[in-house]
């Protein structure tokens, strides 16, 4: 492999949250009387840090939500990761080739440092990202599609942004990648390379990202 950084996002791709964190978030906004369906979180949110649900809300309605919708909606996702979260199948496969072949690889999500560290416990990927490694929206303050994110990780990691490459699941995670000057790799289990424009390549399966991450 010739990347010397691989940058993961975390939902979606680490871990299987997508769907239980959007049928949660789309319930809880309709319960606040914004009505909002699973396609709905899905097209608007996956990918994204909280503030944009916030920022969103407010500019489709009017009014802010509650003072306590994070801490609400993160109780009711952790419970929810506790319950039934599963790692992603096959990225354990992917995390021990990179070990094996001395890849440096890390975390950057727009989830918090809570919610990562939640998920990796449950699914056993807290034996593969140490603390080290893993980075959040809450620590560069905007999260994606704004590069800030990724081009933090890539810093902290000693690594320049052309060296690095981004695996991501959302429209707003590639966004932010090649904004950062970064190759990125679009993972297509629940969005369509349609809806990944502009990555450098596309896989529907984690055994076929080992081959991706040779520089052709």
């Amino acid at each position: 492999m010739s990347y010397d950084l691989v940058i993961f996002d975390n939902d979606g791709v680490l871990v299987d949250s997508e769907p239980l964190s959007n049928t949660i978030l789309a319930a809880y906004l309709t319960e606040l009387g914004h009505p909002t369906s699973y396609e709905d979180s899905v097209r608007d949110y996956m990918g994204a840090a909280v503030h944009r649900v916030h920022d969103l809300v407010l500019e489709r309605s009017g009014r802010k939500l509650p003072e306590d919708f994070d801490e609400t909606l993160h109780a009711r996702v952790f419970a929810a990761f506790e319950r039934e979260l599963e790692a992603v199948d096959g990225v354990t496969e992917v995390l021990g080739k990179l070990v094996a072949d001395g890849v440096a690889y890390c975390v950057a999500s727009s989830g918090s440092h809570e919610r990562i560290r939640v998920g990796h416990r449950r699914t056993g990927l807290d034996l593969w990202f140490p603390d080290e490694i893993i980075f959040s929206a809450q620590d560069v303050g905007r999260g994606k599609p704004a590069p800030d994110l990724f081009l933090h990780a890539a810093a902290r990691m000693g690594v320049a942004p052309e060296r690095c490459v981004v695996v991501e699941d959302s429209a707003l995670g590639v966004a932010a990648a090649i904004a950062a000057g970064m190759d990125v790799y679009g993972y297509t289990a629940m969005t369509p390379a349609t809806g990944l424009t502009g990555a450098t390549g596309y896989f529907e399966a984690m055994a076929e990202l080992p081959a991706l991450l040779v520089r052709r």
